[in-house]
């Protein structure tokens, strides 16, 4: 008997034997649909036959009436379906619906069963309610309806090229996108669910879907308007499952590679200014740059971890600035990496600087993350100092990074210096000076001044300079001289000295109470200019008969008034209403 196929695509391995190379494998076995007739039709589905009957077929598939219709010009009752969406078990369920069987259409089935039906032509030209429009208003219907039947439904056929042609994954993202939209609403109205994350319930699910679908509808949420906390929440958990187990050792790891660099590129930008709340952890933001250095993601993935994470460098832990170094093997940490971080934050400091103004505005929150970024890179450059690999150019470029005011006192980098001079004992006698030429002698404690006089690993020049800054200190201190800038002998501790951010800020408060002061200035003279005109006048119409009482009173009026005095100049203003007041009778 021969055979016909609908595609001249030769057969996948599967469905061909071993020992038969004709072009129509033989049937594995047969499925009855409808057993109380004899069928007329084999059509063969990925190796399996099912004996069917011609005229149900055709009743209701438009591509089946055409395959039929060329089967009677090949002598042929057989029919093979390559390729065909969801496989035989989807098309068994295609079938049915020709000949009126019922079965359930799931969220987990609708996708497959929507392909096919495209895939058979199965249009309402041969029937209504066909099986195109039958799975077309479970969608819109039901699925799309419901977040968690949407993500079944997009997670359900993923690997289903043909779902792209009829637009199912593009309406299931905005489904969903929506719904969790949708339910922010609703739980933002709800007094019952206020105080807590509503939108939780959903994050779990998402996780079920590969990361390009993820990506889409991650993509969807944020346009939609769903918050952000949310959002970063849902990428945290889905790093966490699909980021488990990466291997160090084999660097070429593309899936996760390809996670790592979408989930980057997915998180919320924080706005303008907030650094100091993001709403993205610092520690997660440290755990995906830790994992792209393993899986070797961009460059530009890199940079940007290390560009957020340098806008909120003050809130990290010493933990998490370990970052083991891959790629040299010479090396245990990645000193580089967190040198970019040091001046990304940086810069954010420079730029948060030059934007501010205003008459109240105050550093000191600046200030404050400033200092407590530099004891956190003093404890870094002591935890990295004993690693016998770290060259000097590096170590020393991490300090002087920072600049001298965010340092209150050296101790910090004095410790580092002596730990890298311990392990590093082949430095030469230049190098050691270079390093120590990093301390300000006049910023060490007088703990640290009495260790650095007894430690033979430094430089005798570094000795002598800290010896005279304590005889500086002390003599000051017993001629009661003390200034600023230095340690107060008895607690050890820097009086308050001014950065330049410090010093440009008060500069720019004392100028804008100097320009008040110099408006109220105006004012006053204003209101002198016109006490004057009014005694001007008084003494042009006394001039005739009474000059001398008048050039008397003036005298005396002039001496009783004072340029910022309020009571004199109501006096004025009194006497020079009654003098006002008597010109109409004079001129009477």
């Amino acid at each position: 008997m021969g055979s016909f196929s609908d595609n001249p695509l030769p057969l996948s391995s599967s469905s061909t034997p071993s020992n038969n190379r004709s072009s129509v494998p033989p049937p594995r076995f047969s499925t009855c649909i409808f057993s109380d007739f004899a069928g007329d039709i084999t059509v063969v589905v990925d190796g399996e036959s099912f004996l069917l009957h011609k005229f149900p077929l055709v009743a209701r598939c438009g591509k089946m009436r055409k395959l039929v219709r060329d089967l009677k010009e090949s002598c042929s009752s057989m029919i093979e379906l390559r390729y065909f969406p969801g496989g035989s078990l989807t098309f068994e369920l295609a079938m049915k619906f020709c000949y009126g069987i019922n079965f359930e259409i799931t969220a987990s089935n609708v996708v497959a069963l929507r392909c096919a039906a495209g895939y058979l032509e199965m249009t309402e030209d041969y029937t209504e309610e066909n099986l195109i429009a039958r799975t077309e208003n479970y969608l819109d219907q039901i699925a799309f309806r419901s977040l968690s039947k949407s993500v079944q439904v997009l997670s359900s056929w993923e690997a289903q090229e043909t779902a792209e042609t009829y637009n199912i994954p593009d309406r299931c993202v905005e489904a969903i996108a929506m719904n969790a939209f949708r339910e922010q609403l609703v739980s933002g109205l709800s007094e019952e669910l206020k105080g807590r994350d509503c939108l939780e319930w959903w994050i779990q699910e998402l996780s079920a879907l590969g990361i390009g679908y993820y990506a889409r509808v991650v993509s969807a949420m944020a346009k939609t308007g769903v918050r952000s906390e949310s959002i970063v929440a849902s990428l945290m958990h889905y790093s966490q499952e699909s980021l488990k187990g990466v291997n160090v050792i084999n660097r070429n790891c593309t899936e996760q590679r390809v996670i790592v660099e979408a989930i980057v590129s997915l998180l919320p930008n924080d706005e303008k200014g907030s650094s100091y709340s993001s709403i993205t952890p610092v520690s997660f933001l440290f755990g995906l740059l830790k994992v792209g250095i393993e899986v070797d993601v961009e460059i530009s993935c890199r940079l940007e971890l290390e560009r957020r994470i340098g806008q909120q460098l003050e809130n990290v832990t010493l933990d998490d600035l370990l970052i083991p170094c891959v790629q040299n093997e010479d090396s245990m940490y990645d000193v580089d990496a967190v040198q970019r971080i040091l001046t990304c934050f940086l810069e954010r400091e420079e730029e948060e600087d030059d934007e501010e103004c205003g008459y109240d505005s105050d550093s000191t929150c600046h200030q404050g993350s400033l200092l407590k970024v530099g004891r956190i890179m003093d404890a870094y450059l002591a935890e990295i100092a004993p690693d016998p690999h770290l060259g000097l150019h590096k170590f020393a470029a991490v300090i002087e990074a920072l600049p001298d005011y965010a340092r209150v006192m050296d101790d910090g980098i004095y410790r580092a210096a002596d730990i890298y001079l311990k392990a590093h004992p082949l430095l030469t006698e230049e190098e050691g000076k270079k390093l120590c030429r990093l301390i300000d002698c006049k910023k060490l404690s007088q703990e640290a001044s009495s260790h650095v006089a007894q430690n033979d690993r430094l430089p005798v020049q570094m000795v002598v300079r800290v010896l005279y800054s304590e005889q500086v200190r002390l003599k000051k201190a017993l001629s009661g001289d003390s200034e600023e800038g230095f340690f107060d002998l008895s607690s050890g501790l820097q009086s308050r000295a001014l950065s330049p951010r410090d010093t440009y800020a008060s500069l720019r408060r004392e100028n804008r109470e100097l320009k008040l002061e110099i408006a109220r200035m105006r004012v006053r003279v204003s209101e002198l200019e016109k006490e004057q005109m009014f005694m001007k006048q008084g003494m042009m119409e006394k001039s005739g008969n009474n000059g001398g009482s008048l050039l008397t009173s003036l005298s005396k009026g002039i001496g009783k008034i004072a340029i910022f005095g309020g009571e004199n100049r109501r006096k004025v203003n009194r006497k020079s209403r009654s003098v006002s007041e008597r010109k109409p009778s004079r001129r009477g």
